[in-house]
Formats: C-alpha cells, structure tokens, sequence
C-alpha cells in the first residue's frame, strides 16, 4: 500500500499506566471503527509499525502504536523488576485509550510478545465483561515457539553489552543479523532504536533487565497461554513467515485447534519479523481483515 502523498494526522503522547509508569503512544488519526492497536515484539519499538499504521490510517483506520515498558521511549522499571503481568496491564491501558468513538474495542496486531499479551488479555476476559479486543491478528506467534527461534532472536540481543561505538557499527551489526534484508539501515533508522549512554556509546533502546525477568518467565506462562487462547471468542487472522523458525507447521496446527474459527495466512518472503520483511504483504492482509470488521463511526 503505497500512501506517500498523503498526508495523516498523528500525535505523541505519554499514558500512565496501572502502576504510574509512562508508556509513550503515538496515534495515527482515521475514522472508521474499529481502531487498531499495535504492540511490538520483545527488543522492538513502536516504530517497527510505522508504515503499516500511517497506510492503515490513510485508509481510514485510527491506529494507536506504543512502546512498551522497559522499551523505546516508555520508562524503564527504577529496580528493573519487569514481569509479564505488568505488560498485559500496559496493554490493557492502551487499549481503553485507543477504543472508537462510539466505544468498539479496538483490534490488536501483535507481533510475538505483544500477540503473546493478547491472547492472554482476550482470553481471560469475564464471560459477562466487554472483551478488550474485537479482533486479534496475531503476527508470527503461537503459544507454543521453536526454541531454537528465540534463541537466535536472544543471542542477539545478549550478543553487544558494550554497545557501539557508531551508527554504522550498529548497522554492520544488524547486517549480519538480518542477511536477507536489501537495504542496510541507516543513520536516521537507527536513532530511535539506540541511546547514546554517559560513556558515549551506543546502547539498544531496551533496558538489559528485560532478559532478566521476562524471558525467565516465558516458559512458565505456556499453560496459561493454551488455555488463554482456547477462550478466545473474538475473530482472530494469524500472519505467519514462511521462513520463519520461531513459528513452524507444528505450532500453527496445534494453535488451529485451539481457536478453530482463527484464519491463518502465510507470508512467502517473510522470516519471524513479518512486517520489517514484507510489509507491504502485512499491510494489505491487516487492511483486508479490517475491511471485513469495518463500519461508520462518529466523526472525531
């Protein structure tokens, strides 16, 4: 979806969250509901939804990206006591901000972690209560990961505590990362995924601690998750990578038995990061999805 000419109205803010900490938002202003909220995965920023949000709010949809706790632009826990429940109330904030004009719940789109946190957020609403969410597209995750996948993403992250001593030895790095991207990032792509510490160098965004606490906590929710998503009501679509090794055959199916009503579709040139490789693909699904929830909404 190419939306270059068009111009969308955006706005930053900062929400304060269950426990007073500040979790930075942006909005991409549309009027038709439902709206959209999109919650990255772990490592990543609001940012990695940049051209799906701006394309899905120049069709019509408001679309609310965040960082999360510990990440980007949002604050850092001061103990660096992060847990998985604090992340699933950090979402649950955000998605009563983001809700329609004329009071929708909005659709979730997230990508590992944050699809992760919806489904235990959809899953363990109240028989009787309104569900968070009308929808979830869940973006290369399952209940169930390979290993291996995370692993690699992890290794990565654990693989530079010194930082960096410039932009382009951070691209370098990346570059080795992620081989089967074209285009090398540049300086102003890589400003909001680094700060620069007191010593100067160039560190990721995310706080060290997160590899501490949530990781550890990962394999432990598994069982809350199976049963999570085996409530979900809602309409669901899965975007999975064809070549993607966090997300494989076994886990799809066993996660289609799980929410038989779920769509699942398969991106051919697509590794675990589905929207940075084929973003284009990603956005056209969403805004297909979307279109199929869509109605009027009040005018803001």
């Amino acid at each position: 979806m190419v939306v270059d000419s068009i111009h969308v109205s955006r706005a930053r803010a900062s929400l304060v969250s269950f426990d007073g900490l500040a979790i930075a938002t942006e909005r991409w202003r549309g009027e038709r509901s439902p709206s959209l909220v999109f919650a990255h995965g772990f490592g990543q920023t609001r940012h990695a939804w940049q051209g799906a949000a701006r394309a899905l709010a120049a069709d019509g949809f408001d679309a609310t990206t965040f960082d999360a706790r510990g990440h980007g632009e949002s604050e850092r826990m001061p103990r660096g006591d992060y847990h998985m429940e604090q992340f699933v109330g950090d979402l649950l904030a955000v998605a009563r901000e983001a809700a329609s004009a004329d009071g929708s719940p909005p659709v979730l789109v997230g990508a590992s972690m944050g699809g992760l946190l919806g489904l235990v957020a959809a899953g363990e609403t109240a028989e009787d209560a309104v569900p968070p969410f009308s929808a979830l597209v869940l973006v290369d995750i399952t209940p169930r990961w390979e290993t291996a996948g995370v692993e690699r993403i992890l290794g990565f992250m654990r693989a530079h505590p010194r930082g960096f001593a410039s932009y382009d030895e951070a691209a370098s790095a990346i570059e080795a990362y992620l081989p089967h991207r074209r285009e090398r990032k540049t300086e102003s792509q890589l400003k909001p995924l680094l700060r620069q510490d007191g010593d100067g160098r160039l560190r990721w965004h995310w706080d060290p601690a997160l590899l501490d606490g949530v990781v550890q906590e990962s394999e432990r929710y598994q069982p809350r998750l199976f049963e999570a998503a085996a409530r979900v009501k809602v309409p669901v679509l899965l975007l999975s990578g064809a070549r993607s090794d966090v997300v494989s055959s076994h886990t799809v199916e066993e996660f289609l038995r799980l929410v038989p009503h779920a769509r699942h579709v398969v991106l051919p040139d697509a590794t675990h990061m589905v929207a940075g490789d084929a973003n284009d693909a990603f956005t056209r699904e969403v805004a297909s999805f979307m279109h199929t929830l869509s109605h009027p909404t009040v005018t803001r």
